[in-house]
């Protein structure tokens, strides 16, 4: 009997640095705003600030690193497929908290755990960095299988914890 072939990998996720070659620096800053202009043409996301969001896919990763957090990419054979950031909250909401930021899987992926994936390796990390809770917002009316997908992952409701000014938000978290 031959040799089984190994199992593929569906995707693999790459924690993005500075360093990272630009190739790799481009398809975040380009899942960021794929993500944006997803969220600014919903229904209630008209005070949704898309030029912000624009200046953070600009700083990509520092963006993300100089609020305590970091961001990830997900692909497979190189094509990138999905993306997640984290940062941490303010001590005045949450001394030991991060917040999970701007989930975003290709259509083409979905279906495939990238979501699961990306949000549990974000968990996976602060509960590393001792982190007692991670915190995020979402828009359950435009993203069910997002609002699931936590809802799955332990996630509960919580009160507001920023002023997002984007209607009909549900805001979660998970304690770790």
């Amino acid at each position: 009997m031959p040799p089984r072939a190994p199992a593929t990998k569906l995707f693999e996720l790459e924690e993005i640095s500075s360093a990272a070659p630009p190739g790799t620096l481009i398809a975040a800053r380009e899942l960021l705003l794929e993500y944006g202009h997803f969220v600014i043409a919903q229904p209630g996301a008209a005070r949704f600030c898309f030029d912000a969001l624009e200046k953070e896919a600009e700083r990509l990763p520092l963006s993300y690193h100089e609020q305590g957090g970091g961001c990830l990419l997900a692909s497979r054979n190189a094509d990138p497929l999905g993306f997640v950031a984290f940062r941490s909250l303010p001590v005045t909401v949450s001394p030991d908290a991060w917040e999970l930021k701007r989930l975003w899987v290709r259509p083409v992926a979905r279906g495939l755990g990238l979501g699961r994936a990306l949000t549990q390796a974000v968990l996976d990390r602060a509960a590393a960095a001792q982190r007692q809770a991670v915190y995020l917002d979402t828009a359950p009316a435009v993203m069910p299988a997002a609002h699931r997908l936590y809802l799955d992952l332990g996630f509960v409701p919580c009160d507001p914890y920023n002023d997002n000014p984007v209607e009909g938000l549900a805001y979660l978290v998970k304690y770790l």
